[in-house]
């Protein structure tokens, strides 16, 4: 009997411990991820960019909620908010509340999916089964229908009314004491909502620094900003790959980008240009698989230094 059963409740015992890991501790195991970018014009001061990710808030996540708080002690010189906020109808007050400490220094944001429309209970098998079939979000899939409208627009309103630049296929300026930084955005390329079209032009003349910020790093809006010298693009989306393996990492990015590529500091190269990446691994998941396993749920404060 030991011979014939040991193996497979050996593999269940391991299996269930590993999921309580994911789901109990480092699921809420938050931390904070320190990246230097050189992209600064020579004699400039560094710049501290806090960038927040994929919230994905759920009623009742008092932790997420203290630990982002929390982070307004960094004291960032602006911030950066990639989107998918929300993974709750109810989740707009808390969400604010969370980030209503960072909503005292300047910033800007996108939205991502999730903030437009509820999750929807999915197999998590089949984000293995698009990656091989080259099939990812609206690209190649049937549109969503039958999907619960979240309540973006209060979440809009309020970022707005606290001086955040929205860059939903737009662009905008912030000021730092002396420092002006352009930014460009993108709607989700997830979802099909981006208009490179309405932003294209490359960086702005007479500001300090130019930043490109998307939601999904999906390779058609990278390709876009960096053929048109963006030396930074900001984007979430991914998780990290979220259930990952050890000293391999992810399996999937949910986007055409390589899991390489998944989460951190990489480069993009196209059209004979090369620019800066940076995907945040985000600090939530989708409500219905509220697991992650070696992807702790993160922020990123990105230092910004003169070039070399």
């Amino acid at each position: 009997m030991r011979a014939r059963y040991g193996v497979p409740l050996t593999l269940t015992a391991v299996g269930a411990a590993g999921l309580a890991y994911a789901a109990g501790f480092e699921v809420r195991s938050f931390r904070l991820r320190r990246v230097t970018v050189p992209v600064l014009p020579r004699g400039m001061r560094p710049l501290r960019v806090l960038q927040v990710s994929d919230i994905h808030m759920v009623s009742g996540q008092r932790k997420k909620q203290r630990w982002l708080q929390s982070l307004a002690g960094l004291r960032p010189d602006f911030v950066i908010n990639t989107g998918d906020n929300l993974s709750d109808t109810e989740g707009v007050p808390e969400t604010l509340d969370a980030l209503g400490p960072l909503m005292e220094f300047p910033g800007a944001y996108v939205f991502g999916s999730n903030d437009y429309y509820g999750p929807k209970l999915r197999n998590p098998a089949r984000y293995l089964i698009e990656r091989a079939q080259g099939r990812h979000g609206l690209n190649g899939n049937a549109p969503a229908v039958g999907v619960v409208h979240n309540p973006w627009e209060e979440l809009r309103d309020a970022f707005d009314a606290a001086g955040w630049v929205g860059l939903s296929n737009s662009r905008g300026r912030l000021k730092l004491e002396g420092i002006e930084i352009a930014l460009t955005g993108l709607d989700d390329p997830h979802i099909k909502r981006d208009r490179y079209a309405e932003v294209a032009g490359g960086p702005e003349s007479g500001a300090d620094l130019s930043l490109a910020v998307v939601h999904a790093p999906y390779l058609r809006s990278l390709d876009a900003f960096t053929a048109d010298g963006y030396p930074l693009i900001l984007a979430g989306h991914t998780h990290g790959g979220q259930l990952c393996i050890p000293f391999y990492g992810a399996l999937v990015t949910n986007c055409d980008i390589d899991p390489d590529r998944v989460k951190g500091l990489s480069t993009h190269t196209a059209a004979g240009h090369t620019s800066y990446l940076h995907v945040s691994a985000g600090c939530g998941t989708n409500r219905y698989t509220p697991v992650r396993f070696a992807c702790p749920p993160e922020a990123t404060l990105l230092t910004l230094t003169a070039r070399d």
